[in-house]
């Protein structure tokens, strides 16, 4: 009788308990079956949630697919595994749960008690190269963003080759005549899994706002492009990179066939149902250059400039900016002295002919000078031209408020804990017994302002904050969360950041400690490298 008494009262708990988590809106109907999240502190988090198919087996290098119904409860309590990728950047900080190709999952941070599509949403993409990186990353943690009213999710999207690869077989295949860009499928399928679902954590569905950093923020410029998703779109928010420029400009569908099977043979395999049967280890370790981002003809139907150009991108408030170290000296002059003669005989040698006209405008007056100038091409070489010129275009064609920026507050020095360490570009370190311990930076480093950006400051233990640094992120925190909410980045208590009025100079918010509103500095430099491009 005892017995039967403690069990009833069990059930009875648990049907208390199971009925509260539903009230509380810790039980949600997503595409798919319920999930069950959890509460941190009065917010709701998700994290784990299926968007997509494992693209696994005979899914591998296909566009992703719906996700599977389920059956019962699905707990979404931990992140789920990221994308298949090498350890490229040795500082990056995973809290995923382990790596696997069935990797297509997104993370949910909500301060909605209950459903109803009210508040703003930020979905954010991780940058990393198109080649590393993950949603569960500490810097990109939404919670910060959530207790300013913000439903804000992280997504996972496929890497490398198991995200870009191209091949004749695959394109002969699809039923798009289309092969590459998973990994921008991907993106567009969570997308759109966001504005189907983000209702029933109290995010509005016509009021998403899609940013990223670096291949985040290269991203965005592509899902503003594309026809599959550019209607999808409230907002965006671009760091550092965009796919207009040299570097990561999409290549042709032929071309990147070719790279799909010059990676077959050097995978040793006879065709593609063999490639589909090698693990996914195997294919990492596989010695090959990369792939390209491609004019598909299907996520992308013509290169980006020539969209943003037609004004069929889309119309959108746009925030976007760049840092005031994107890349180091080394980059452009290699192991050559920092001298003016040997900088003179790097800029000869890249531009030819047009040499004296980069020289007018990047122009060291002695050798003590030619590191700053060296730093400031090899950064506009990298990325900073290419997100000046997509900024350019959405101003000219846009129709919508362009906010840009300029990021210089450098990082502090690293916490004596950390010893000698390099300071990496994910925000962490790379440890090395033999290293110097690193210097300070001399600006703000590629990637530095993300946890500025998205009020995460305290999750990385590396650096020594100081007031100051967090004087910066409340400042940089509080534009990015008004634009989320508004569109306009201004409130009360912040310097007043005006637009970009288009064919004048811009005027740009530089944010660090003294955070003012100033006129572009470097206009003609970038019309210079756009001239050169043509």
């Amino acid at each position: 009788m005892k017995t039967k008494l403690h069990f009833v009262l069990f059930t009875l708990f648990f049907l208390l308990v199971s009925t509260a988590q539903a009230a509380n809106g810790l039980r949600v109907k997503v595409a798919g079956g319920v999930i069950e999240g959890f509460n941190d502190s009065g917010l709701r988090v998700f994290k784990g949630v299926p968007f997509a198919a494992p693209p696994v087996g005979e899914l591998r290098w296909k566009e992703p697919q719906p996700v599977k119904e389920w059956a019962g409860i699905k707990e979404t309590k931990k992140f789920g595994p990221r994308a298949m990728q090498l350890p490229v950047f040795g500082d990056m900080d995973f809290r995923s749960n382990g790596m696997s190709e069935d990797c297509l999952y997104l993370n949910i941070w909500t301060p909605a008690k209950t459903t109803g599509g009210e508040l703003p949403v930020l979905v954010y993409y991780y940058g990393g190269g198109f080649i590393a990186g993950d949603g569960s990353e500490p810097r990109y943690d939404g919670e910060s963003m959530a207790r300013r009213g913000i439903v804000a999710v992280t997504v996972n999207y496929r890497l490398g080759v198991f995200g870009f690869m191209a091949h004749p077989g695959l394109t002969k295949e699809s039923g798009h005549q289309a092969s590459g860009n998973y990994g921008l499928l991907d993106q567009a399928a969570a997308l759109k899994w966001v504005k189907e679902n983000i209702a029933a954590f109290g995010g509005d569905p016509n009021h998403i706002t899609i940013a990223g950093e670096s291949a985040g923020s290269i991203s965005v410029s592509l899902l503003m492009a594309s026809p599959l998703t550019r209607n999808l779109i409230a907002g965006a928010i671009g760091e550092s990179g965009s796919a207009m420029g040299t570097l990561f400009s999409p290549a042709s569908l032929a071309e990147g066939e070719k790279a799909g099977l010059k990676f077959q043979e050097a995978a040793g395999a006879k065709s593609l149902l063999e490639l589909r049967k090698m693990q996914p280890e195997e294919l990492l370790k596989v010695k090959f250059g990369g792939f390209p981002l491609l004019v598909d003809g299907y996520f992308l139907p013509e290169k980006a400039e020539k969209i943003y150009k037609a004004g069929q991108q889309a119309k959108v408030p746009f925030l976007v900016g760049w840092n005031s170290q994107e890349m180091s000296a080394p980059y452009l002059m290699g192991k050559e002295p920092l001298t003016v003669e040997s900088f003179t005989a790097v800029v000869k040698k890249l531009y030819g002919t047009h040499a004296d006209e980069v020289l007018r405008l990047y122009h060291p007056t002695s050798d003590a000078d030619v590191e700053r100038v060296a730093m400031e091409l090899a950064g506009d070489r990298f990325l900073a031209f290419s997100t000046w010129k997509w900024a350019n275009l959405q101003a000219e064609t846009g129709i919508k408020p362009v906010y840009r920026y300029f990021y210089a507050r450098p990082r502090p020095e690293m916490r004596p804990e950390m010893g000698n360490a390099s300071a990496g570009l994910a925000g962490g370190v790379v440890k090395d017994g033999a290293a110097q311990k690193a210097p300070p930076a001399t600006g703000a480093v590629h990637s530095a302002e993300i946890e500025y950006a998205l009020g995460n400051l305290s999750s990385n233990r590396v650096y020594d904050w100081k007031a100051d640094d967090y004087k910066v992120s409340t400042i940089m925190q509080g534009y990015f969360a008004n634009f989320i909410k508004t569109f306009n980045p201004n409130s009360f208590g912040l310097p007043q950041w005006m637009p970009v009025v288009k064919g004048t100079d811009a005027s740009v918010m530089h944010i660090d400690v003294d955070t003012r509103l100033e006129t572009e500095k470097y206009r003609q430099r970038y019309l210079l490298l756009d001239g050169l491009l043509k």
